[in-house]
C-alpha cells in the first residue's frame, strides 16, 4: 500500500480527521497533536477540491505562523499537492501579521491570520480556528465569520474548531457553550464523540490519546504538579477561565517607530539623555534573561533596548547588566528560583533594597520576589500604563507575541498572571517590562484589587488621588480588558 502521511495519525485523530460533519469542535488535552491533524484536514481539502480557500485562525500570531508551517510541511509529504505561492501580509516590517497564505497549483489556498474579529470578517471560506478559546474575544471572533460561513450563495462552508478547555466563563465561555449546547451536557460524562445540537463533538483528555501515543501518565502527572493544570491542560476540563493582559489593540497604540532594541551604556552617559529605568528577568537554562530599558522623556517611558541572554552563565550575566545598571536612576530585577544568585551579586555591588521590606535600603535596585501577590500587583501596572498610553514599545514580533502571551486567569476568586512556555520562553520580556515600569514608578503606593463585573470582564479599583507614571487621575476605575 502506497504511503499516505494519514498513516501516521493515530486511532483517536482519525476518528477527527474522517469526520464528514460540517461543524465540528475537538475539546482536546495538551500535546495529542490537535493542531497536527487540523493542518492535514485543512490540506487534504485544498488539495482535493479546486479553488478552495480555508481560513486558519489561531490566538496569536506566533501560533499562526506555527499552523502554516504544519501546513506547508503536509503539503510536501503528501507529494500530490504543488505550493504555487507563499505570501505574509503586514503593514509595516515588524507590524502585526495581516495574513499568511499558502497558494495551491490548482488554485486553493491556506490563509492563516491571529484570531481577531477584524482579521476574520470578510471571507468566504471554510474555517479552522485552533486553540479557539484562547482567542482574545471568541464570541466577537465567531460573530465576525459566522456570516461567510453561513452564506449559501458561494456554496457551504465547514467550520472545525479545535481547543483546550478555557473555562466555562470569560474567553472559555462561547466554546464551552458550543460543545456543552449552552450547558446542557458535561462533556466529562460524554463519549468521545457525541452531538451538540449541530456539532460534531470529539473530547480526548490525555488519558485516552496516552496508550496509542505511549506516553508515561504517571510521570507527566508528576512533571505537572498542578491539580487545576492537571485537570484542564490535560484532562480537557472546563475550570475557570482566564483573559489575554495585554491584547494587540491595546499595544498597537504604544507601538512606535522611535522606540529602539539597543542602546549603550556610552548611549546613555550622553549629556542631556535620561533618566534611565529598566526592568530585569533573570533566566539561566530555560529560560532566557531579559532586559527592558526605558528613557523617561516627559511624561512617558520610551523603550530604549531590550537586551535578551540565553544560556548565559551568571557572573557574564552580572557583568553585561552592570554597566546598564550603574547608568539608571532605578532597577527592579527578579529574585527568584536561579535569580537570587544573580541578586545577591547585585546587592554586593548595589546594596539593593527588596520587595520582602529587607535588606540595606539602597534606592537604585530593588530586588523582587516573584510571589503571587507581587504578580497581581505589577501586571495590573502594566496593563495601566498601555492603558493610558504612559510608555512605548517598539515595533517588533518576538515582544509583541510575547507580551500578548501574558494571561490573567481567575479561579475561585484568585488572580493570577500565567505565560505558557514555548521555545522562545515563559513571557519573560513581559516580566521584564512589567519590572521596568516599576522602576519608573518608584513602586510608590498604588493598589489593584480585581473585580469581575461580567463574565470575562474585569475592572482595577485605584484609589482616588494615586498615580502611576504621571497619569491624570480622571477616575478611580480602569477597564483591564
Amino acid at each position: 500500500m502506497a504511503f499516505t502521511p494519514v498513516n501516521l495519525l493515530k486511532g483517536f485523530q482519525r476518528r477527527v480527521y474522517d469526520d464528514p460533519s460540517r461543524f465540528i469542535a475537538w475539546v482536546a488535552g495538551r500535546q495529542i497533536g490537535k493542531s497536527f491533524t487540523g493542518a492535514m484536514r485543512a490540506v487534504k481539502l485544498c488539495d482535493t477540491t479546486p479553488k478552495r480557500d480555508f481560513l486558519v485562525a489561531s490566538p496569536s500570531e506566533r501560533q499562526s505562523l506555527e499552523a502554516v508551517e504544519k501546513c506547508r510541511q503536509h503539503i510536501e509529504a503528501f507529494n500530490t499537492c504543488k505550493i504555487a505561492e507563499e505570501i505574509v501580509e503586514r503593514d509595516a516590517p515588524g507590524a502585526l501579521m495581516k495574513s499568511s497564505t499558502i497558494v495551491f497549483a490548482n488554485g486553493s489556498r491556506i490563509i492563516a491570520v491571529p484570531g481577531k474579529p477584524d482579521t476574520v470578517r470578510g471571507f468566504s471560506a471554510d474555517i479552522w480556528m485552533d486553540e479557539f478559546a484562547f482567542f482574545e474575544d471568541p464570541a466577537a471572533t465567531w460573530k465576525a465569520i459566522l456570516p461567510s460561513i453561513s452564506n449559501p450563495l458561494k456554496g457551504l462552508k465547514t467550520a472545525f474548531l479545535t481547543s483546550t478547555p478555557n473555562g466555562k466563563a470569560g474567553r472559555g465561555k462561547r466554546f464551552y457553550d458550543i460543545v456543552t449546547d449552552k450547558g446542557a451536557l458535561d462533556p466529562a460524562q460524554m463519549p468521545p464523540r457525541y452531538m451538540a445540537g449541530a456539532w460534531s463533538i470529539h473530547r480526548t483528555p490525555i488519558t485516552l490519546a496516552a496508550p496509542e501515543l505511549g506516553t508515561d501518565l504517571d510521570a507527566l502527572r508528576e512533571a505537572v504538579d498542578d491539580d487545576e493544570t492537571w485537570k484542564q491542560e490535560f484532562l480537557a476540563l472546563f475550570i475557570d477561565g482566564s483573559s489575554v493582559l495585554l491584547p494587540y489593540d491595546v499595544m498597537a497604540k504604544c507601538e512606535s517607530m522611535e522606540a529602539g532594541l539597543s542602546v549603550t551604556p556610552e548611549e546613555m552617559a550622553l549629556p542631556g539623555r535620561g533618566p534611565w529605568y529598566a526592568g530585569i528577568d533573570f533566566g539561566r537554562t530555560s529560560d532566557p534573561s531579559v532586559l527592558w530599558l526605558f528613557e523617561k522623556v516627559g511624561d512617558v517611558l520610551w523603550t530604549r533596548a531590550v537586551k535578551v541572554l540565553k544560556n548565559e552563565n551568571t557572573v557574564d550575566q552580572f557583568e553585561m547588566w552592570k554597566p546598564y545598571i550603574a547608568e539608571c536612576a532605578r532597577v527592579c530585577v527578579d529574585y527568584t528560583g536561579p535569580g537570587v544568585g544573580f541578586g545577591d551579586m547585585l546587592d554586593k555591588a548595589f546594596h539593593c533594597r527588596k520587595s520582602t521590606g529587607t535588606g540595606d535600603g539602597g534606592e537604585k535596585v530593588e530586588l523582587c520576589v516573584f510571589t503571587q501577590p507581587f504578580k497581581a500587583e505589577i501586571f495590573p501596572k502594566l496593563r495601566t500604563a498601555f492603558d493610558g498610553m504612559r510608555l512605548r514599545v517598539p515595533f517588533d514580533v518576538d515582544c509583541r507575541e510575547d507580551l500578548h502571551e501574558m494571561q490573567q486567569a481567575v479561579s475561585n476568586g484568585t488572580y493570577s498572571y500565567t505565560a505558557p512556555r514555548t521555545a522562545q520562553g515563559h513571557s519573560d520580556r513581559c516580566t521584564a517590562l512589567a519590572l521596568a515600569v516599576r522602576a519608573a514608578s518608584g513602586a510608590t503606593a498604588w493598589t489593584f484589587t480585581p473585580v469581575a463585573v461580567a463574565p470575562g470582564i474585569y475592572e482595577a479599583e485605584v484609589p482616588a488621588g494615586s498615580r502611576m507614571l504621571g497619569m491624570r487621575d480622571e477616575s478611580n476605575t480602569r477597564r483591564l480588558d
